[in-house]
């Protein structure tokens, strides 16, 4: 009876530790079984041969500038852009951020296979000089820029909901919206800032597809060539993998310095409204710059849409599709689900403030930050056993990857929910008795039941989106969509690609719309 007492009272603590195990499996293992992969002579040797050579490390800074000049652009739009659509007195604002925030729930492979039907050979506004701009590392910034935007107007637009309206209402008393927005706005919410800044430099250091299509050289590709493509070496993949750790390890020490804890306080809603921020005479070229941002990204998938349609790729979709589509769902489900069981448990300690909750929240972020050719390259390295085949060789591992990359995501949607919430509920529940699994799936769960919703949503799509993960580990025969449509772009009917592409753009479409419904449908 006494064990059994002392069991109920360590509920929570137990709960966060296997939550803790689970997410040090999916996430940590692949980083030590690395580590240990480094640490042999064979290693060594290989790594002694991949590091020393000169074109490895301008690969690495050409990477790491493209991802830089990547970032800078994304904020110069996405920061004007935030406030605009976060607090301005525009008209159709939550549509133009829809319309916005869209293609970055799309790999961002597809809109560049989308800007080359609109600019590239035989194009619909073919140029010689678009063409040559595509297809140079220029384009490749352009072209990620434009996808990852809406991650900085998105958190700009959010963060700008929670501030006090007092503080800006008073500077407006002296000073312009401009002013206004630049000078009081915009510094309060630096930890949202810079938490954009982080995402969208590690999504661009990560992506595989664009820098490939477009023919620029980049430091991830070196890797998947030697672990997943023809130049298979897989000594030299965990060799070459040991500078993006090193990478990954200070856009941590950088989150956890500019943003941390922060962010979930920043990214809350108030319930009450917030007033809008007129414009006067700026309204109408604000609004022409909104309206441009907002369908500026859409036009490549116009341009997919009509290449299919033109070369008859609809109806030969049904025949080249397969299963793509399924399995790119089925894993994207399962490892949404997955992230989101140990985001509520770890959500919440990090939100609460418990012991290893900030810790947890670390590994997660350290594990979205890592470039995914190393996390790939850890997976292989740790999975790749004969008492593991099962798992490693079925599409069960490409779930387990997605979700050691995107646990993140759902976790800090997560905290955010938990953080904005009261802990008197909760309190007063345990006063009376109930352990906390009890007081968990009575009161918290279904108090912040649309957070948690929308904490599995985002996880789901950005699983959806996912390429770079997939392509290193997918069983033969079981391909999700993306890497089908990777794969195929180089030798495939065009017309194919683009119904493809159109194919995944409306899976994730779908999968938003229905998310959207839902979460709509549980806040009236």
């Amino acid at each position: 009876m006494g064990w059994a007492l002392a069991l109920r009272r360590r509920e929570e603590p137990l709960l966060l530790a296997a939550a803790g195990l689970a997410l040090a499996a999916l996430a940590l293992s692949p980083l030590v079984a690395l580590s240990g992969q480094l640490a042999s002579a064979e290693a060594l040797r290989h790594a002694a041969r991949a590091l020393s050579a000169p074109r490895t490390w301008l690969l690495l800074l050409s990477s790491l500038g493209l991802a830089s000049a990547v970032t800078l652009l994304a904020l110069g739009i996405g920061l004007p852009l935030g406030v605009l659509l976060g607090r301005a007195d525009l008209p159709l604002r939550r549509l133009a951020l829809g319309l916005h925030a869209f293609p970055l729930f799309l790999p961002p492979f597809l809109l560049a296979l989308g800007w080359f039907h609109l600019l590239g050979r035989g194009g619909i506004a073919a140029s010689g000089p678009g063409g040559r701009l595509l297809f140079s590392a220029p384009g490749a910034v352009l072209v990620l820029a434009l996808a990852l935007t809406p991650v900085v107007t998105s958190l700009v637009a959010v963060a700008l909901r929670a501030v006090d309206p007092s503080l800006e209402e008073a500077a407006l008393l002296v000073a312009g919206p401009g002013r206004a927005a630049a000078r009081i706005l915009l510094p309060l919410i630096r930890p949202a800032i810079a938490l954009a800044a982080l995402i969208v430099f590690s999504l661009a250091f990560s992506e595989l597809g664009v820098p490939m299509f477009l023919r620029v050289a980049v430091y991830p590709a070196l890797v998947f060539s030697r672990l997943g493509g023809v130049d298979f070496a897989p000594g030299e993949a965990f060799a070459l993998a040991a500078p993006l750790f090193a990478v990954a390890a200070g856009l941590l020490a950088f989150e956890r310095r500019a943003a941390g804890r922060r962010s979930f306080a920043v990214l809350g809603l108030r319930s009450r409204e917030v007033p809008d921020l007129r414009l006067g005479r700026w309204r109408l070229p604000a609004a022409l710059f909104a309206a441009g941002a907002s369908l500026l990204p859409l036009l490549p998938l116009a341009a997919l849409a009509l290449r299919a349609a033109r070369g008859g790729g609809f109806a030969e979709l049904p025949r080249w599709i397969g299963a793509s589509a399924w399995y790119s769902l089925l894993d994207a489900l399962g490892a949404g689900t997955v992230v989101l069981a140990l985001a509520i448990v770890i959500g919440h300690a990090a939100a609460r403030r418990r012991r290893g909750g900030a810790a947890l929240d670390a590994l997660a972020v350290l594990a979205f930050v890592t470039p995914a050719a190393v996390l790939g390259v850890g997976l292989v390295a740790a999975w790749n056993r004969p008492s593991l085949q099962p798992v490693y060789g079925s599409s069960a591992m490409v779930g387990l990857a997605l979700a050691a990359r995107h646990a993140a995501v759902a976790l800090r949607t997560a905290a955010v929910s938990f953080a904005q919430g009261s802990a008197h509920h909760e309190e007063a529940a345990a006063i009376a008795g109930a352990r906390f699994l009890r007081r968990l799936g009575r009161i918290l769960v279904p108090l912040h039941a649309r957070g948690l919703a929308a904490a599995w949503l985002l996880a789901v799509v950005f699983c959806l989106r996912d390429l770079e993960t997939a392509v290193l580990l997918y069983p033969a025969g079981q391909e999700p969509l993306t890497v089908r449509i990777f794969t195929l772009e180089a030798n495939g009917p065009g017309a194919v690609v683009a119904a493809l592409s159109c194919a995944q753009v409306a899976m994730t479409a779908a999968v938003l719309a229905l998310g959207a419904a839902l979460l709509l449908r549980r806040g009236r």
